[in-house]
C-alpha cells in the first residue's frame, strides 16, 4: 500500500482545514498530530488512520463500510486537490479557491 495519498491529503487537511482545538477540519476529513510530530493522524467518522516514520501506519475503526469511504474520500480529495493546485499554478491563483 501507497502512503503517499494519505500523506498527501493529510498535508491538504492541515493546510487548508479549519483548526478547532488543535485538530484540523477540512470537508469530512480531520488531521492532527502529536507534540513532536513524529506521529499523524486522519480521521473521518469512526476511523483513525496513524501515520507513522518508516511507512508504518494503522487503522482504527468499528465499521468496515466506513474504512471502504474513508479510501475513496481520499482518493477522491487527492486527485481533486491535486488538479486544483496544478491550475492555480498555472494561472498565479495562490488563493486556492
Amino acid at each position: 500500500m501507497k502512503l503517499s495519498p494519505y500523506l498527501h491529503v493529510f498535508n491538504i487537511v492541515i493546510s487548508q482545514g479549519e483548526k478547532r482545538q488543535n485538530v484540523f477540519h477540512f470537508d469530512e476529513l480531520t488531521a492532527w498530530h502529536d507534540f513532536d510530530g513524529y506521529t499523524c493522524y486522519l480521521g473521518y467518522k469512526d476511523l483513525t488512520m496513524s501515520l507513522a516514520f518508516h511507512s508504518k501506519f494503522s487503522y482504527q475503526f468499528e465499521h468496515k463500510k466506513t474504512m471502504a469511504e474513508f479510501d475513496a474520500l481520499i482518493q477522491y480529495t487527492a486527485i481533486n486537490s491535486t488538479t486544483k493546485y496544478n491550475k492555480n499554478l498555472a494561472t498565479g491563483d495562490e488563493d486556492n479557491e
